[in-house]
């Protein structure tokens, strides 16, 4: 891993990449929101001055104060995101697992919608210029080629997109600029008493707060991807792509009261967004919109993979292939999730079609997550020493607007809220499942003092009598104090079949907190016979075992602490080296068991959904043709006693 990333320090290359990373989401946010807030009902001055007010305080207090000046805070070593947030605090309160699986699943759900809203929305400008244009196929393309894109890493992705957001944002300022200046009067908007005005007195007002809440749906995307640019090249881009964004939504308000009294439905174009350009400037500005769509998924796609690789370090998710395409720190690649996520963004496609029909789903979901975040964050300021005056009076005014926001989204759920919902439900089982299942394992899982069986292993390794397993036998343990064993390894060398080997070495890996330490201890429980290696490995590190201990090995033997010279006396003059074997044992739910109802079911699941899943042995990255697999029952005390009577 290389550390110096320079995309992590703030320069004119970072700032660039994270345009191209980390904004896509909330960059193209103009496409649909004040479309979304106006809808069918007739164009007036307190909608569009209440509509806009509400976007400007939104994403004043909702992104800029609570996330990119508060949340990005909360970095883990440079790693951001709910699960990060939530390993920073997890040991003040059991509890706060909830609120961590509930936020992550949500995120992940309604992600799921952002790739197709923001790619049809740009792509229905192609309506203006031909009606009967069929935009369904042309987005499902889009997306199947992003999502192909993935594999090759978000920094040849980053370095890609950065310049064409820039001009994407750039073209955003000039055409709310260009609209502006035709009706300066909605400057006036920057008053926060036109917000309160139209959720206070305008007919419906409050339950538009579900339509203005889209302009800060990236933001949890925006904390999400900080482990790819750093929060200093975040917060100073914020600035300018805020700036931007304002000045697009002042025009579109401007351009809105040239038709006071008039509906949407019935003007050359249904979204103000495309009514800000000129004729000749249409099509260029549909092609970059599409372009800048398409980033826009990415910063939910790349914030994604960072989610579910917290989620395995902190036993949420199961244990799937990750990839690092690249040698810069925060580059991931989970080959699983864009599968996932490239099915469901085709799946909405074809169920809503239209982005319209998107927009009243879009956004329930991620309420939800805000709110999670929101809890972690309070327990985070607390850990930091902030006055608790301070902590809850951040609680109070956040729980109050994201909590307005959710029960205003709420009208969402028979739109289409109830799809992402139903994913969030699915993907929360699954976490609930893996992680209830590690701590049944782990309170099942019998342990014994190792330094008791040395003797025995010692005996087994100098008698002639049995035949010799492998030279080097190594096994990997879960025990965390170096002197406990399984009882089921201690089974599987003595019992199931005797496994004599000149050495024998246990190995346990602790992933850390922290996201890039690469460290080991290594303590010699007898003298050319019995070795134990600990790695303490990072949340963000690739588990390549096979690699790590060949390392080990040679250090030790160039220290002369281990030999590893066969000892097979024809072969020792050669000075051969022995060969190596990992045994990695794999539990599963023994049929006798005495579990309790809940707890069987639970583990059921967790076996049913295992088996889809990379084996122990590929996830620990070792070598297969030097693995053995030995499946070993997880409880072997039956439930009940047996009474069977001898017939003679």
């Amino acid at each position: 891993m290389n550390n110096t990333n320079h995309a992590q320090r703030i320069s004119g290359a970072g700032l660039l990449i994270a345009l191209g990373i980390i904004y896509g989401d909330i960059g193209t946010s103009p496409l649909y929101v004040m479309k979304a807030v106006i809808g069918s009902t007739p164009i007036n001055a307190t909608l569009v001055y209440g509509g806009i007010s509400c976007v400007v305080w939104t994403l004043t207090l909702q992104t800029t104060i609570k996330y990119v000046v508060l949340t990005l805070q909360a970095d883990n070593k440079g790693e951001g995101g709910i699960f990060s947030l939530y390993a920073l605090v997890r040991r003040k309160a059991s509890w706060l697992t909830i609120p961590a699986m509930v936020g992550g699943s949500a995120l992940l759900a309604d992600g799921i919608i952002t790739p197709p809203i923001s790619v049809s929305s740009a792509v229905e400008g192609l309506h203006i210029l031909n009606p009967d244009i069929p935009t369904v196929p042309i987005v499902i393309g889009i997306l199947v080629l992003l999502f192909l894109l993935q594999s090759f890493g978000t920094q040849i992705v980053g370095k890609t997109f950065g310049p064409v957001m820039f001009l994407w944002f750039s073209m955003l300022a000039i055409l709310g600029i260009n609209s502006v200046l035709q009706h300066p009067e909605i400057l006036k908007s920057l008053n926060p008493y036109y917000a309160y005005d139209l959720l206070a007195n305008y007919p419906g007002g409050f339950w538009l707060l579900g339509a203005v809440f889209l302009c800060t749906t990236g933001a949890e995307a925006l904390y999400s991807d900080l482990g790819h640019c750093g929060k200093g090249n975040i917060r100073i881009s914020w600035a300018f792509v805020k700036s931007c964004l304002l000045l697009n939504y002042f025009g579109q308000g401007a351009w809105l009261m040239q038709f006071e009294g008039q509906r949407l439905g019935t003007l050359s174009t249904n979204n103000p967004f495309y009514g800000l350009m000129p004729d000749w400037f249409l099509l260029i500005g549909i092609i970059i919109a599409t372009i800048a769509a398409v980033i826009a998924s990415q910063a939910l796609i790349t914030g994604s993979f960072t989610l579910i690789g917290e989620a395995i370090r902190l036993n949420m998710w199961p244990k799937v292939r990750l990839i690092y395409p690249t040698n810069v720190k925060g580059q991931l690649y989970v080959p699983s999730i864009n599968l996932l996520l490239l099915m469901g963004c085709v799946g909405v496609v074809l169920y809503f079609r239209e982005s319209a029909n998107m927009e009243a789903a879009y956004g329930l979901a991620i309420t939800v997550t805000m709110l999670m975040t929101t809890t972690l964050l309070s327990y985070y300021l607390i850990t930091r020493r902030v006055a608790k005056v301070w902590v809850g009076l951040f609680l109070a005014v956040y729980l109050a607007i994201e909590g307005s926001f959710l029960i205003a989204n709420l009208i969402k759920f028979p739109h289409g809220g109830w799809v992402t919902l139903v994913i969030g439900f699915l993907l929360i089982s699954i976490m609930y499942i893996w992680l209830k299942a590690f701590y049944i394992k782990r309170r099942l899982t019998e342990y014994v003092p190792l330094p008791e069986y040395v003797p025995a292993l010692r005996e087994l390794s100098e008698d002639d009598s049995i035949p010799k397993y492998t030279t080097h036998l190594v096994f990997m343990t879960s025990a965390d104090r170096t002197t406990d064993i399984e009882s089921k390894i201690i089974y599987s060398i003595f019992q199931k079949r005797p496994k004599r080997a000149d050495i024998y070495w246990f190995i346990h890996v602790n992933t850390l907190d922290e996201p890039y330490t690469m460290d080991y201890k290594v303590k010699v429980l007898a003298n050319q016979d019995v070795v134990r290696i600990d790695f303490n490995l990072g949340f963000r590190v690739e588990q390549r075992i096979n690699l790590f201990f060949r390392k080990v090995v040679e250090d030790l033997v160039q220290n002369k602490e281990v030999d590893i010279t066969s000892r097979y006396s024809s072969l020792n003059k050669q000075n051969l080296i022995g060969d190596f074997r990992f045994v990695v044992l794999e539990k599963f739910l023994s049929y006798e068991n005495d579990l309790p109802f809940w707890e069987n079911t639970i583990m059921q699941s967790y076996f049913y959904i295992k088996q889809f899943t990379p084996s122990e042995g590929k996830w620990f990255g070792l070598d297969t043709s030097s693995v053995k697999i030995e499946k070993v029952p997880l409880i072997i005390k039956p439930a009940r006693e047996v009474e069977l009577k001898r017939v003679r």
